[in-house]
This record gives structure tokens, sequence and C-alpha cells, in this order.
């Protein structure tokens, strides 16, 4: 048997990236997927590569009404969800001296505010004792030169899933956070060669991980076999923020 068999999961941000190939590996695992994204272009390319058991809504997380909509149509689909993986999220390499009030509420809004109202309002469709996975980032628990905001916008996903492991503990509902370290995603890959670089040679493994590595660790998240695992912070890094 499947380790997702007829299970329904909603993925923000998953027209690229982590979140793409983890709705990829959903599927092939006997999930519904229900991916969104900002841009309709990637949505519909996403879908070809998904291949099945998928519907894409073009919306953006920092607009509640955006929200609303996703949710609307996952209930006309299925009527429930089992898996939410609030994975939208974007960091702004920006150092203390030159952040604007633009750069701040671009930051927060869609890692912090995005993340709230997603899981929010998925909440009347989430069954008991299904899964939330936040995706974070090492960022939240180690400097990096310009990193200050969205390392603090990823620190408050940290504290989300505890409290929100404490509040919904009567639903059996389990909420953790995925934490990768730099991974061969689109922002990773445009980022000028040094960067890349200076973040890689501090890997103990001594390489960017994969998309489909951090989509294995999410597949854990979701599936019945971290059933008894809820409330941490699981680190797919190379060892960056361990060592």
């Amino acid at each position: 048997m499947k380790k997702l068999e007829n299970k329904v999961a909603v993925i923000t941000g998953g027209s690229s990236g982590i979140g793409l190939a983890t709705a990829k590996k959903f599927v092939e695992e006997g999930a519904y997927v229900f991916i969104t994204g900002r841009r309709q272009s990637q949505l519909d390319e996403a879908v070809k590569q998904i291949g099945s058991n998928v519907t894409a809504v073009q919306g953006d997380v920092t607009n509640l009404s955006d929200i609303e909509n996703l949710y609307k149509i996952v209930k006309e689909t299925k009527g429930h969800i089992d898996i939410i993986l609030a994975n939208a999220g974007v960091g702004n390499f920006v150092p203390l001296g030159s952040i604007t009030n633009e750069n701040f509420d671009d930051t927060f809004n869609l890692n912090v505010k995005g993340v709230v109202f997603t899981v929010q309002n998925g909440l009347p469709l989430l069954k008991d004792n299904s899964s939330i996975i936040l995706t974070g980032s090492i960022a939240g628990s180690k400097a990096f030169y310009g990193m200050s905001l969205y390392g603090a916008a990823k620190a408050a996903i940290r504290s989300f899933a505890r409290n929100w492991t404490a509040e919904l503990k009567e639903r059996g509902i389990r909420v953790n956070v995925l934490s990768p370290g730099p991974v061969k995603t689109p922002p990773f890959e445009t980022a000028p060669k040094e960067g890349q670089d200076m973040f890689v040679s501090q890997v103990p493994m001594g390489r960017a991980g994969e998309a489909d590595e951090i989509a294995d660790v999410a597949l854990f998240l979701a599936s019945n076999a971290s059933s008894y695992v809820t409330g941490v912070e699981l680190f797919a890094d190379g060892g960056l923020a361990q060592v």
C-alpha cells in the first residue's frame, strides 16, 4: 500500500522547487494534491510534470481572498484535507541599515502572514489526526549576513509549530517544521556563484541538497511513519545548522 493512499494534500508554493518535488512525491504515494502559486504559466507546467491527481489553483497566500478561494475549491472537489504543507516563502537579502518598509512587509506578509492564514483557513477542512507541515529554514536558527528579516520570519514559523501543536492536540493534528539548508532550487541556482559556493562550503556533507531529498522528508512528516512526531523542527540541511 502506498504511504499516502487516498489522502488529500494542499501545498502552497507548489509550482516549483521543493513544493513541486513534494507534490510529485505525494502523488506517487497515492495522494490527491492541490498546489498553489502566483504564476499561472508555472502552475500549468507543474501540472504537466505531476501528471495526474492534481489541481492547480492560482493565488497569492498574502491575499486572504485567494486563500479562501483555494479552500472553496478544495471543499467542492474533495470535501476534506489530510495534509497541509505551508511552503510558500522567499527570502530578501538585505543587511541592517538598508532595510526598507517594503522589504519588511514583503518578507513578513509572505513568510508569516501567509502561513498563519493558510493553516487557519484550512482548519475546518482538516480531518482529525492529520498533518500540518511548515517550511522553515536554517536561517531561523543560524545567522547569515543580510538575512535578518528572513531569519526572523522563519523563527516565527518554529514558534507557530510549538504553539499550534498544543492548541490542536485534542484533534490529534500534528504540526512540524521542515527546515532545509541550501537546496538546488531556482532561488539558489540563480544566486551569484560566489554566494552558492559560500553556503556549500559550510555544509558538512560538502554539497547542496536536491529538492527530491527534501520531498522525502516531507513525505515522512505527512505519513503515518511520523505518527508520534509533533512539534519538532526537522532539519534537512546536510548538517549545516547542526555542526
